[in-house]
């Protein structure tokens, strides 16, 4: 770091010291080991990772940055960093520096790779706990309802939605229903317009196959009867006493519940269980949960910050093992599902979900899921004449053999039938693969271990660290998909012997050159 850079970065942690009152912040600088390279601190910054060549300076501070996060760094020769509080990191001139204002950095060798790093880390940190998500979440395909029905989700159009999905030949799996739904903003009941009948509606969802999770935010509309009786228990982030914060996010301007606050806790998961009983919903898609949200001027009159109260929302999500979360504190070793922020409907987010699960496995968040297949970005949709076919085709294959593989968008509505074909393929290729899969599931609910891994992960020291574009599923399944345009790319191989996809047998180490037509997928299992 040059002499301006350092003291640009002193006076920021001085400032906010003393604007917190807290002791002075806690640093740690490491010169770099050779060759070593360091994963860590944010899902979104994935397609960054590993730092240690290029310069690099992140505060998480508040910014999860749309996904997950958490204080930890792991590297490729055994070393590891980790803070309780949220700390500010910088790779710059071979050096790396930490610092945090909330509390003492923790560093070490645990061994000489990424996996006795992340090994230590896990044990020590934040143990796995051993338990599972709803096995449902791995067993078949997710369908979300967002991009087909937006903001007009109804009853007669969920039902339309899951009766193609099972006409059209995709196994029924877990279904959710997006934003939308509900009367208002934390009235979780079934809009009365939209939803004639949700307990019938429910009942044939079920009949069909499918759970049923619903999307929840801990938002509360401001004109209805439901926020009058939770401000007089001062449930909300408060503007001023007795005033309740409007807090802008992206559906307008809402209170917000206050989680450390006994009362509104209550209140919400009581609500969730509520809907669990009378509808027969079967879990929820917890969205919103962004510290963005938790401003410092809200929280003066608690002792915690935005980062620890955005853990306090995705610790609801614990009494639910049907769950999904987009924004996370901590947590790892926990049995939450971690999807990927909305990806956009072009090559380059598609080249950034393999980077980005890595990235998640790698700071303990062990159940990740992809984005929806194609992107979640719903404009890109509208018109079917700009859809990329090919961008679904291959988006589909990343999910296949991924942990989780979630549609949004309708294959048979958007697709001609021979890319529809090939996404089907996908499908068959995922449900061949279930039973490994879900193994592997439990095994990284026992362990704490990523289930999506880098390479560098399973083979150290064979000059992986930079491969973004093929992953491991344990240790014995390399998957290596299309993530560019195009029909033909290079795939790394390990030390070992491998049985392609297509029946070829090689022994690694070695690069290959392959052809990958549209409906190819490929994979390559190790043998024993």
């Amino acid at each position: 770091m040059n002499a301006r850079h350092v003291l640009g970065f002193c006076l920021l942690l001085v400032s906010a010291t003393a604007r917190a009152g807290e002791p002075a912040p806690s640093e740690v600088n490491l010169d770099l080991l050779a060759g070593e390279a360091w994963w860590g601190g944010a899902v979104t910054l994935g397609t960054r990772m590993p730092y240690g060549d290029a310069p690099v300076d992140i505060n998480l501070d508040g910014d999860n940055r749309g996904n997950q996060y958490a204080p930890l760094l792991v590297s490729s020769k055994g070393r590891y960093v980790w803070c309780e509080k949220a700390f500010r990191f910088a790779f710059k001139d071979g050096a790396l520096r930490v610092a945090s204002t909330g509390s003492p950095i923790l560093h070490g060798r645990a061994g000489t790779s990424l996996r006795d790093a992340f090994r230590h880390a896990s044990r020590t940190f934040f143990p796995t706990d051993g338990k599972l998500p709803d096995p449902a979440l791995f067993a078949a395909p997710q369908y979300n309802t967002w991009i087909e029905l937006m903001y007009d989700q109804n009853q007669v159009d969920v039902l339309k939605y899951a009766h193609a999905i099972v006409d059209q030949g995709f196994p029924p799996g877990v279904l959710m229903i997006d934003d939308n739904w509900q009367e208002d903003y934390g009235k979780w009941a079934f809009h009365p317009g939209r939803f004639k009948d949700p307990k019938a509606m429910m009942s044939e969802l079920h009949g069909l196959g499918f759970k049923v999770m619903v999307w929840v935010c801990p938002f509360v509309s401001p004109d209805c009867d439901v926020y009058r009786a939770l401000r007089k228990k001062k449930a909300f982030f408060m503007e001023k006493p007795g005033d309740p914060a409007m807090v802008p996010w992206w559906n307008g301007k809402s209170a917000m519940l206050d989680l450390s606050n006994p009362e509104a806790n209550a209140w919400f998961t009581g609500e969730l269980a509520r809907l669990q009983t009378d509808y027969g919903v079967d879990g929820f898609k917890l969205d919103a949960g962004d510290t963005s949200f938790y401003r410092a001027d809200y929280l003066a009159h608690r002792k915690l910050d935005p980062n620890e109260h955005a853990g306090l929302f995705a610790a609801i999500g614990l009494a639910f093992p049907l769950n999904e979360y987009r924004a996370t504190w901590k947590l790892a070793g926990r049995p939450l599902v971690q999807r990927l922020r909305d990806k956009s409907h072009d090559w380059a987010d598609l080249g950034k979900l393999i980077p980005d699960m890595i990235a998640a496995g790698l700071l303990g968040y062990t159940f990740v899921c992809p984005d929806l297949i194609g992107g979640g970005e719903f404009t890109s949709f509208l018109n079917t004449a700009t859809i990329d076919q090919d961008l679904i085709v291959r988006s589909a294959q990343v999910h296949a053999l991924a942990p989780m593989m979630q549609f949004s968008v309708a294959p048979w509505r958007v697709l001609d039938a021979a890319r529809l074909a090939a996404v089907k393929q996908a499908v068959a290729l995922r449900l061949r693969f279930t039973p490994r899969i879900l193994d592997l599931a439990r095994a990284g609910a026992a362990s704490g271990e990523p289930i999506l891994r880098p390479l560098a992960y399973g083979y150290p020291d064979g000059g992986y660290e930079a491969v973004k574009d093929q992953f491991l599923m344990g240790d014995d399944l390399l998957v290596a998909p299309m993530v560019t345009p195009g029909t033909s790319r290079t795939v790394r191989i390990p030390p070992g012997t491998w049985k392609g996809d297509d029946g070829r047998v090689i022994t690694g180490p070695a690069t290959l050159s392959l052809e990958v037509p549209l409906e190819r997928l490929p994979y390559f299992e190790r043998q024993p």
